[in-house]
């Protein structure tokens, strides 16, 4: 037990070298930013930018498509239109978690290529209940301009086309970072 003491001892004395109260300083005051983009999730057609990667054997008999896994690089817009501004990428993984309701579990870094943003990213790790008209999800991380970042995403549909299963949603983002 008191090697355990010991040991614990040594590696807080160790870890409070490495974040002191001066590297804490260094980070600077925390900011609150606000976003407002577009998410397009193609599914269909001859370049999609979701693709099926994974299913268990009956998930095309499930009215959830439970199993389902998709890996996903959509494009992140100004405005809802294609053809608005692209602003960044969503690169990442959604699968279908929900056996009873469409709950998709998205794994998603959105990473950013225009202006002040440039080369920094937000990380989404979260259940989205894509039928919901607004659901909320966790910001869990971000680089560059976001790092440290922590939030929420609101996430609401724009439009959804359910023949093919392409998507249109609209982000407001709410991202708190050093």
């Amino acid at each position: 037990m008191a090697i355990l003491v010991l040991f614990l001892v040594v590696v807080m004395q160790y870890v409070e070298g490495l974040v002191g109260e001066d590297k804490l300083l260094e980070m600077g005051k925390e900011k609150v930013t606000q976003l407002h983009f577009y998410f397009h999730d193609i599914v269909s057609g001859k370049t999609p930018t979701a693709v099926r990667v994974a299913q268990a054997s009956d998930s095309d008999k499930s009215r959830t498509l439970f199993g389902v896994l998709m890996m996903a690089d959509d494009p992140l817009t100004q405005g809802p239109e294609p053809s608005s501004k692209l602003v960044g990428r969503a690169q990442g993984l959604y699968g279908s978690a929900g056996q009873q309701e469409l709950g998709l579990i998205m794994a998603m870094n959105f990473g950013f290529i225009d202006g002040m943003y440039n080369g920094s990213s937000l990380s989404i790790l979260g259940r989205n209940p894509a039928l919901h008209p607004v659901r909320e999800m966790p910001l869990v991380g971000g680089t560059g301009f976001f790092r440290f970042a922590r939030g929420i995403v609101v996430a609401t549909t724009y439009w959804f086309n359910s023949s093919t299963g392409d998507a249109i949603v609209e982000y407001n983002v709410t991202a708190m970072h050093y």
